[in-house]
């Protein structure tokens, strides 16, 4: 049999993709035997599942959105099979969706169209380390906690955090970011290279192969044109990552605030200072005590920096002193501070557990994440403003925010089975959206566009800009069969 072409192709040409194959449920769905042995002979009977219970898994991430279950899910070990599989999908007009830990927000991994899921996290491994140059390269089933552990001894550390120990390729590919961006980067930032499989299996590196400085002045920028491309112009199968040295010494601080626009003015003040600190995040009143009724702890009800410096001993006591003189410009509260790695733990749990929190607060709910980012001088009204809107829903919505670099989030807390709850929380989630672009805001700053921003995209680029995306999207997927509906819908 020639396994790259299955006899009885499911779709139709050109990426125009039919599901009128399958003549009954979800759960009954699946590509001709065929196709699935061919799969098999690509990357090892063992690495092939049609079972429903785990196609069902891999069409759902951390989004209250429905899932949507691939045909068949496979687990390629090597970038070879990547390639294989890749191949064979593209020969008979299949849909693939790359799958890494499932932790994304915007539904990026569910299949509409059915088709592969192709998970990862079988490719696990730390391939090339060069400490002297601060630089590492990882397959795409290595999760960031992962890597720092593996680096644990070397003195260096990828600082990176969006929260979830989500996988490197996955951060990628959505630009993730998160709370050490502001001193740090997004991943944007921070990918030097990456090895991609294309619709086709053509394996590319978008810097050129091997190729690992820290600037280039050579050609496209490719390696940023695949890092938030949320899978759907390739699989990405390698990363070529910066490292950053551990800082001598950490310090963490507390501070809570008479209002949202005083705890955001603090914020904003230290980022014009030009005071190189390392996290500053925001918490509300109703996450305070959220994560004070979660975690059994005592701090003021009230909005909330939790803050972090870096550096050596003296520089980190200058920076927080001047950020503890203009929070108290701002009527700020005294700073809890903690240098000891089990003090540091204890006093940032509450934005650790965030999260988790929010869903506590209304016990068998399902969390309704997004997230916008704004220039800051116009973060405090937007923050304030966004506040107002939820609290005059019917919805709890705790608001929490990377707000060093203008990014924040609002989790409604909503029942999954309830669609006026789900579409009072999408409303609320579009005025979000929409007062960030108002200002010359994005409409999401990490989480990425997958299914339910897709409009929202349109409107924040324009035209112009959006049909050269699209034209992207054509050139580099013709058959239009990678992670297809998300972004760019085609």
């Amino acid at each position: 049999m020639n396994f790259l072409r299955v006899v009885g192709s499911l779709y139709r040409p050109a990426g125009v993709i039919s599901r009128t194959y399958c003549p009954g449920t979800p759960e009954t769905c699946r590509l001709p035997d065929t196709l699935v042995e061919a799969l098999s002979a690509a990357v090892g009977l063992k690495n092939v599942s049609t079972s429903f219970a785990v196609r069902e898994q891999h069409g759902k991430d951390e989004s209250y959105h429905v899932p949507q279950p691939a045909d068949v899910v496979v687990w390629p070990e090597t970038t070879n099979a990547v390639s294989k599989v890749a191949r064979i999908c593209y020969d008979n007009n299949v849909p693939m969706i790359p799958f890494g830990t499932g932790t994304g927000l915007e539904s990026g991994v569910s299949a509409p169209r059915g088709g592969v899921c192709l998970d990862l996290t079988r490719m696990d491994q730390v391939l090339d380390l060069h400490p002297e140059d601060f630089d590492v390269s990882v397959q795409p089933g290595v999760t960031r906690n992962a890597l720092n552990s593996y680096l644990r001894d070397t003195g260096l550390w990828f600082p990176v955090d969006p929260g979830a120990d989500a996988s490197l390729c996955g951060m990628a590919a959505t630009s993730a970011s998160g709370t050490n961006a502001v001193r740090y980067g997004t991943m944007r930032e921070n990918v030097i290279n990456l090895e991609v499989v294309l619709p086709d299996g053509t394996i590319i590196n978008t810097a050129g192969k091997d190729r690992r400085t820290k600037k280039t002045a050579a050609g496209y920028n490719l390696t940023n044109i695949y890092v938030g491309s949320e899978g759907t112009l390739g699989i990405i199968t390698k990363a070529t990552l910066r490292l950053f040295g551990i800082p001598e010494t950490i310090m963490a601080a507390v501070c809570s605030f008479p209002s949202v626009q005083a705890a955001v003015d603090t914020t904003v003040m230290t980022m014009q200072s030009g005071i190189p600190i390392a996290r500053i995040e925001f918490l509300d009143d109703v996450m305070m005590d959220a994560c004070n009724k979660f975690g059994g702890l005592d701090y003021p009800v009230a909005p909330t920096l939790f803050l972090e410096f870096h550096g050596s001993e003296k520089n980190v006591a200058d920076q927080a002193e001047a950020v503890a003189e203009i929070a108290q410009m701002n009527e700020g509260s005294d700073f809890q501070m903690a240098s000891d790695p089990a003090d540091k733990k204890k006093l940032w749990s509450a934005r650790h557990n965030a999260w988790y929190a929010a869903l506590a607060l209304k016990p068998g709910s399902k969390g309704c994440a997004t997230d916008v980012c704004v220039p800051i001088s116009r973060l405090p009204e937007v923050i304030v403003e966004t506040k107002e809107d939820i609290s005059k829903s019917s919805l709890i919505g705790p608001i929490v925010g990377h707000v060093g670099d203008g990014n924040f989030h609002s989790i409604l807390t909503i029942d999954p089975n309830d669609p006026a709850q789900i579409e009072e929380a999408h409303v609320l989630h579009e005025r979000m959206a929409r007062r960030a672009l108002a200002v010359g805001g994005t409409c999401t700053g990490e989480h990425g566009i997958g299914l339910g921003k897709r409009h929202l995209l349109r409107e924040e680029m324009g035209e112009g800009t959006f049909s050269v995306m699209k034209a992207l999207k054509r050139a580099l997927d013709p058959k239009n069969i990678m992670n297809p509906e998300k972004v760019i819908p085609v």
